[in-house]
């Protein structure tokens, strides 16, 4: 007979090799492979159309730090977004840790068959609870970034953008771009 399921620790994902993604959510240890090539793609180009004009003012506003793949431990949840983004007005720094604390106003995950399932129904509701302003899920193979807003406690789809489209998406909107790019087109 078996009793109750162990409560997952920190220690349970510092043992998990380097080369998978480890997370905690409500005490159970999620582990995912590394993101194929169109995940990466999509990650990788979203990171760069975003970081000039809001992350170093270049081009655009300023007034964000935005992080790829950061370790952020929000009350016993440790989750590891795709990009996640403070304003500035509430991290002046970056900090010089291993993780974050501090919930961020905005994240990206870009789902993949390992993680779809997850990022919408485990990583959600912590991003809600924490206040998480702006989610947004890109799905590489559907070519598709709905946008999330809080509301309350919980999201409100503001925008499903697919294909090709040129769009501005909150907290993004003053930089107009092409959804393609996430797409490797």
């Amino acid at each position: 007979m078996s009793g109750p399921k162990r409560k997952a620790t920190y220690v349970d994902l510092e043992a998990v090799p380097p080369h998978r993604v480890a997370e905690l959510i409500a005490g159970e240890l999620y582990v995912s492979p590394r993101p194929a090539v169109p995940h990466a793609v999509a990650t990788s180009e979203l990171f760069g159309e975003l970081s000039g004009p809001f992350g170093r003012g270049q081009g655009g506003p300023g007034g964000w730090r935005l992080l790829f793949e950061p370790e952020v431990h929000l009350g016993e949840d440790v989750l590891v977004p795709d990009i996640a983004g403070w304003r500035r007005e509430r991290m002046p720094k970056t900090p010089r840790t291993a993780a974050l604390t501090l919930a961020p106003d905005w994240v990206c995950e870009v789902l993949s068959p390992s993680t779809r399932t997850l990022d919408r129904t485990a990583k959600l509701p912590v991003y809600a609870r924490e206040g998480v302003r702006f989610v947004w899920l890109v799905d590489p193979d559907a070519r598709m970034l709905e946008v999330f807003r809080l509301e309350g406690t919980h999201y409100l789809l503001l925008a499903t953008h697919a294909g090709q489209a040129r769009l501005r998406a909150e907290p993004f909107e003053a930089l107009e771009w092409e959804l393609a790019l996430l797409w490797g087109e």
